[in-house]
């Protein structure tokens, strides 16, 4: 069995997460953008109906991932007030202007955020070249990255996938997600060797986690 991780947009997609068997929740708000920092309320009546490990996405807004010095103190004082909430971990990634990983700006909110886990998200499908970004955010601190292997989804990505999970050589874990489905997880499992996948397990283009799906996720 996969360990999983669901991507949810609001409390109630957590709620059908967390009886269905998810191992953690990615908490997010703005669905049509990709995911932005959840409401501190929302999170702190979450926090105390769930058990099972809750990362917390901090994004200002949707659209690219470099940020002005506003929006990054932003980042930050979200960061901080989450943190009180007794949240397992948090999800974020900064790029440059030049769309490399911005190792100054994530340094200082994976050190905020210690000693949380922090996951680098989706911004590293759009950084320059695989192997570097991947050495960037190792060095930055990160425990996780959120990747389809740079491409579109996990199916166009497996190769890259693949290439990521040997290169890490276990200093970082590479969660597997865009596009991963139930129908989809045992070829992109065989293919990559990852152990961690992540899926929003909605199916019908609405937004909430579908509960068959994520037991279907589960279980395969």
């Amino acid at each position: 069995m996969s360990k999983i991780e669901i991507a949810c947009f609001n409390p109630e997609s957590a709620i059908i997460a967390f009886e269905n068997g998810a191992d953690r929740i990615e908490l997010c708000d703005g669905l049509s953008e990709g995911g932005t920092t959840p409401g501190f309320e929302v999170t702190r009546q979450l926090r105390e109906k769930i058990n099972i490990p809750l990362f917390v996405m901090i994004r200002p807004r949707g659209g690219d991932f470099t940020y002005s010095e506003t929006e990054f103190e932003q980042m930050k004082e979200d960061l901080i007030r989450l943190k009180s909430l007794n949240v397992d971990g948090f999800v974020f990634g900064i790029l440059d202007e030049n769309d490399e990983v911005n190792v100054e700006q994530n340094k200082a909110l994976v050190e905020l955020a210690s000693p949380l886990f922090c996951t680098f998200h989706r911004a590293f499908d759009r950084a320059r070249g695989l192997e570097e970004s991947l050495e960037k955010v190792i060095d930055c601190g990160f425990r996780t990255i959120l990747t389809s292997g740079q491409k579109p989804n996990v199916s166009e990505g497996k190769e890259n996938l693949k290439k990521l999970v040997e290169l890490s050589g276990g200093r970082i874990e590479i969660l597997v997600g865009g596009g991963l489905r139930s129908s989809n997880i045992e070829e992109i499992r065989s293919v990559t060797q990852a152990g961690y996948f992540h899926s929003s397990a909605i199916t019908d283009g609405g937004a909430f986690a579908n509960p068959d799906e994520v037991v279907a996720l589960k279980s395969k």
